[in-house]
């Protein structure tokens, strides 16, 4: 059985990363979540998240939203190839219910694979 965990190559996971994302990003931005993406050359997406104590009070729902952010990546690799992404939530997240999470994704996704063609 395949592990369902992002595999290492999928996650942003320095901050020279982070960093090179928020420089010179592309923005897809609504009610729930500040997406910011940019070509990485590689042959893979990659994705790097900044769930904020801020905007999300409780533990527990900050790693719920991270755990829907990280599925519904993993459901799209396919399409996101070549681009890092970091996605910022906003604090209507942490009211939210799954199905909201999960459609304000997948339009982020769609914006992000129509302005960086690979």
């Amino acid at each position: 059985m395949a592990s369902l965990r992002l595999s290492r190559v999928c996650r942003m996971r320095d901050a020279a990363t982070y960093g090179r994302v928020f420089a010179k990003a592309k923005r897809s931005k609504d009610g729930l979540f500040t997406v910011l993406y940019r070509k990485n050359g590689e042959q893979h997406g990659r994705l790097g998240l900044a769930v904020s104590k801020k905007n999300c009070r409780l533990a527990c729902r900050r790693n719920r939203i991270k755990r829907i952010i990280r599925e519904s990546f993993r459901h799209h690799q396919a399409s996101l190839v070549g681009i890092d992404i970091v996605v910022l939530n906003q604090s209507a997240t942490s009211q939210a219910d799954n199905r909201l999470l999960r459609q304000s994704l997948e339009a982020h996704w769609r914006r992000c694979c129509a302005n960086e063609p690979v």
